[in-house]
């Protein structure tokens, strides 16, 4: 019995051993399986998430997308703007969405045509189906849209169209600095202008600042508009500089264009009268013939020239417009504007000293400011004496209203030639420039200028208080190879205030037509004069300056003196070229 109930103890004792493990074993079992299910869940889990951060983010699903927003440019690589010397917006780029699509995702290209044109009418439909229809994986649609436009397209939820952030160069000034700033292309690249010559470091970021005041470019542009109006005229150069540093105030071309409208700048209008073009300019060049025959010592303001008889050489004959027929003193020849006097004060020179002297005045060589569209200027190929006395009245040699302003300067501001600039100089800067007359020779010029505009032909260029001086210049142009009479370049060069200037101004306008308020003439001394007195009239109390006291004139005996001989000297004088 003991031995029966040892036997059941043994058995049941196995049985639970063995359930025991069994149970254990399954438990094991479903652990294990929990934790393989739960990894799989977890993969599972990734697996969706990165599905998803793949289609919401990173954009490279492969099924069909609707239109969707470009990854936005970074702000580093924004054009810089550009402003003008007190901080006036002149040039700056806004973000714009430009249009393209992947012609492999249009799923109904026709459909998307029609649609596309729908909301952006200035497409071409046939146009727009076949970039949709050429399965290219880029076409451009449409550049530089609205954001309306941007919207309307998004609308429209077109698979497989796509904008890429770009920017759009706005002017805010529209065409009053349009020579000076140039424009840029739809890629963004400076193809005229400042926009060219500083593209480089316009795309490095960092604002450029002109030396340009808006406010007298304004004012320049407003006053050569009405004159080229009044005038009929094909055209206008005008430009202000500070003689003290060569900085360019104001540059104005006319025909001008629309910065913001590109396709505007075509033929003249896209020609930059200022800088690129080059032209005879009359009598305003016996300024610097003048100051080279003081300064070397030719003559002094006691010497003069027998202008009696016309100078006849070869084929060419030299004579004055509205003659005195007399000696004339050396600032009478300046002041009544003597062809006669000033080719035989020329040759007195010689030729080897006026070119050495146009050389320094910068006059030979193209001008150095800051813009890709400057002229060459234009010069005899043999330098002989009808060439030396021709240039002495602004005939023979061609130059850019730039480069005469900028020998101008010289003139005035006690002999040192500033090269000009458009860019603003700060305070402080280093200037360097290059003497070109001596000091005397540049006080005796300002005070030969004022005669010109108190007694001469420069009268109406005359502005109360501002004690303006300068020089008027009427030069016939030449078509083919010969001068035409009733094609002039008309222009007028000033400096105020003449004791201490500090600007020069110079007008030109291209081929006037005299009329009644002219008596018919269209003279530089009828017709550009005037224009640089308005806007000395103007500019002098925008920039601070105060009317002067009342100015003594030479009394008699003085080398400066002129008496009231021969009557009144009508504005304007032109060289008379037979062929």
């Amino acid at each position: 019995m003991r031995r029966k109930d040892a036997h059941s103890a043994e058995t049941e004792g196995s049985w639970r051993i063995r359930f025991d493990g069994t149970r254990k074993e399954a438990l094991e079992t479903g652990r294990t399986r929990l934790l393989v299910t739960g990894v799989v869940f977890c993969l599972a889990f990734l697996v969706v998430a990165g599905r998803l951060v793949d289609l919401a983010v990173l954009g490279q699903a492969a099924e069909p997308r609707l239109a969707t927003a470009g990854t936005t440019v970074d702000q580093d690589f924004r054009r810089a703007d550009i402003i003008d010397r007190n901080g006036v917006l002149l040039a700056t780029s806004l973000p714009t969405a430009s249009l393209y699509a992947d012609a492999r995702e249009i799923i109904d290209p026709r459909q998307a045509a029609a649609r596309l044109v729908s909301v952006l009418p200035e497409l071409n439909h046939d146009q727009v189906l076949a970039k949709l229809t050429s399965k290219a994986g880029f076409v451009w649609l449409r550049r530089k849209l609205t954001p309306r436009q941007t919207y309307a397209v998004n609308r429209l939820g077109i698979p497989g169209l796509h904008f890429l952030q770009a920017e759009n160069r706005v002017y805010p000034q529209g065409r009053e600095a349009a020579h000076v700033l140039g424009l840029t292309d739809v890629d963004g690249r400076g193809i005229a202008g400042a926009e060219r010559f500083f593209d480089g470091p316009l795309r490095r970021g960092g604002a450029l600042e002109l030396s340009i005041d808006i406010r007298i470019q304004a004012l320049l542009r407003r006053e050569l508009a009405t004159a080229v109006a009044e005038f009929e005229a094909l055209g206008a150069a005008g430009l202000v500089l500070d003689v003290r540093t060569g900085e360019t105030l104001g540059m104005v071309s006319l025909p001008d264009f629309d910065p913001n409208v590109p396709a505007s700048a075509r033929g003249e209008s896209a020609f930059n009268r200022v800088a690129k073009g080059v032209y005879e300019m009359g009598s305003t060049l016996k300024l610097i013939n003048t100051a080279m025959a003081l300064d070397s010592g030719t003559v002094t303001l006691s010497d003069g020239y027998d202008a009696t008889k016309p100078i006849r050489v070869a084929r060419f004959t030299i004579s004055d417009f509205h003659a005195l027929n007399r000696w004339l003193s050396v600032p009478e020849i300046l002041v009544y504007s003597s062809n006669i006097g000033a080719a035989k004060m020329a040759l007195d020179v010689g030729s080897a000293t006026q070119r050495a002297y146009l050389d320094r005045f910068g006059l030979l060589k193209s001008a150095a400011t800051e813009l890709p569209e400057v002229g060459v200027p234009l010069m005899p190929a043999r330098w002989r004496d009808i060439n030396t006395m021709t240039i002495a009245y602004g005939h023979g040699l061609a130059v850019s209203p730039v480069q005469l302003a900028g020998a101008v300067g010289a003139i005035v501001n006690g002999g040192i030639r500033m090269p000009v600039t458009i860019l603003k100089h700060h305070r402080g800067a280093s200037l360097l420039g290059e003497r070109v007359v001596s000091a005397e020779t540049s006080i005796s010029m300002r005070r030969l200028m004022r005669l010109v505009v108190t007694r001469g032909t420069g009268r109406n260029a005359d502005v109360p208080g501002y004690r303006v001086g300068g020089k008027t210049g009427t030069a016939e142009k030449l078509v083919g190879r010969r001068y035409r009479a009733d094609a002039l370049i008309s222009s007028f060069v000033g400096a105020f205030p003449t004791d201490t200037p500090r600007y020069v101004v110079l007008v030109l306008i291209d081929e006037p037509k005299g009329n009644k308020s002219t008596f018919g003439y269209a003279t530089g001394g009828w017709v550009a004069a005037p224009v640089v007195g308005r806007l000395v009239r103007r500019i002098a109390p925008l920039v601070g300056m105060t009317p002067g006291g009342e100015e003594k004139e030479p009394a008699p005996g003085n080398p400066l003196f002129i008496p009231v001989k021969g009557g009144t000297v009508k504005a304007g004088v032109r060289a008379v070229a037979a062929h």
